[in-house]
């Protein structure tokens, strides 16, 4: 394997892994909202896939770093496979929330496979295997083929909605995602990783804590940035999912799933011009947390103006400039975070990184949900621009030199 190999491997499997799950993406709220859920409730359910990513990151985390990245990708996709099946069952049956509740966290589960496994197989075979380029450029490629991928996935689903109905999109993304575990199978073998030795489960999990803390949230270089993301994290979940019916209310057509397939879309392009831009912005600006403390405040502003305006055009806009701006971010982030983290524990604290993300979302979402029930879907970006502006107090944190004598962690890859 080459480092060029190892990088195409990685966007081969970005593409076929975010076009085939992005097929609902852009109608997933409508489609709850169709099987009988409220506003509320289906703000809930998002709720709970992201507290079934609370629940399983540090155990697949496990998975990844004693297992392998490749096995810890396959369950990933087997585990999406079933849950989008039986998303589609309770769709049709108009199964009562309980049963949403218990699917979503299941649904959680199949992502936090991914989650910290796909990003550590990356950098660890690219330092294998001599790679010269800089972590924030691969990610950045990364970037731009998840968006060209969603756009086609988002875009495709919200058609085929609109011309069978909302179930089929998930017909179809079980069927790519079958795809995904074949090509998957048979290109990704783990690269400049050497499984850590597997004894009992307890002591795996307090391995993984002691790692999680000692490379986490003990390393001052990294500490502050997983502190901000549960503030961002929520908060772009909301974001993206409540632009569904939020834009067809200002376009007055709340049937028409195309156009909510084309929301979905033109996040999918303003991820394709973040990632396109993430690289220019890091050699320009070398000052990583100040490129995320302005992306963080730029974003928010937008996101508030967004609940403000009553034209479908210039919500559309405002959708774009927010998703290209979150995304720029992204790569940034990753390569920060991914700088300062062993190899060996790579997966692990990666994941738990998700974990804080995904626990912000666990509070955030049936917050804003329910703001929407009361208010309407403006008000809650209102309060989602507020919410979000929590991060920057700690990435300005982050920004602050070390205390005189103070030993910082090995960096773990050139950044």
């Amino acid at each position: 394997m080459t480092a060029e190999r190892v990088l195409r491997t990685y966007l081969t499997l970005t593409v076929v892994s975010t076009g085939a799950s992005s097929m609902i993406w852009g109608i997933n709220t409508l489609f709850l909202l169709d099987a009988g859920l409220s506003i509320g409730k289906t703000f809930a359910a998002n709720a709970f896939f992201t507290a079934g990513m609370v629940l399983f990151e540090v155990p697949t985390g496990v998975v990844a770093d004693t297992v392998g990245r490749r096995a810890s990708y396959l369950l990933g996709t087997a585990t999406l496979i079933g849950t989008t099946l039986l998303y589609l069952a309770l769709w049709r049956t108009h199964a009562p929330f309980a049963l949403w509740a218990v699917v979503s966290m299941l649904l959680g589960l199949g992502f936090t496979f991914f989650s910290g496994a796909t990003e550590a197989w990356l950098v660890d075979g690219l330092h294998a295997t001599g790679y010269d380029g800089s972590l924030d450029a691969a990610f950045a490629k990364g970037q731009m083929a998840n968006g060209i991928a969603m756009m086609g996935g988002s875009i495709g689903g919200g058609v085929l909605a609109q011309l069978t109905n909302l179930g089929m999109p998930y017909v179809v993304r079980a069927l790519l995602l079958m795809a995904t575990f074949v090509v998957a199978w048979r290109s990704m073998r783990d690269i400049g990783f050497t499984p850590a030795p597997r004894t009992s489960v307890r002591v795996e999990m307090a391995g993984i804590v002691r790692a999680s803390l000692r490379h986490g949230l003990l390393n001052r270089r990294v500490r502050w940035v997983m502190l901000a993301g549960p503030f961002t994290a929520g908060v772009s979940v909301y974001g993206f999912y409540a632009a569904q019916p939020y834009l067809l209310q200002l376009y007055g057509h709340t049937g028409s799933y195309a156009i909510a397939g084309l929301s979905a879309g033109i996040v999918a392009g303003a991820q394709i011009a973040g990632g396109a831009s993430a690289s220019y912005v890091s050699r320009l600006i070398h000052d990583r947390i100040g490129i995320l403390i302005g992306a963080i405040v730029a974003s928010g502003i937008v996101i508030a103006v967004m609940g403000v305006v009553t034209s479908f055009g210039v919500a559309l806009v405002l959708l774009m400039v927010w998703g290209t701006l979150f995304a720029a971010m992204s790569p940034v982030r990753q390569a920060y975070l991914n700088s300062h983290i062993p190899s060996a524990q790579r997966a692990t604290v990666l994941s738990f990184d998700s974990l804080l993300g995904s626990a912000g979302g666990v509070v955030i979402q049936p917050t804003l949900g329910r703001s929407a029930d009361l208010w309407g879907y403006g008000p809650a970006y209102l309060v989602s621009a507020g919410i979000q502006a929590l991060a920057v107090p700690f990435l300005g944190l982050a920004r602050r030199k070390p205390v005189e004598g103070a030993v910082d962690e090995p960096l773990a890859l050139r950044a």
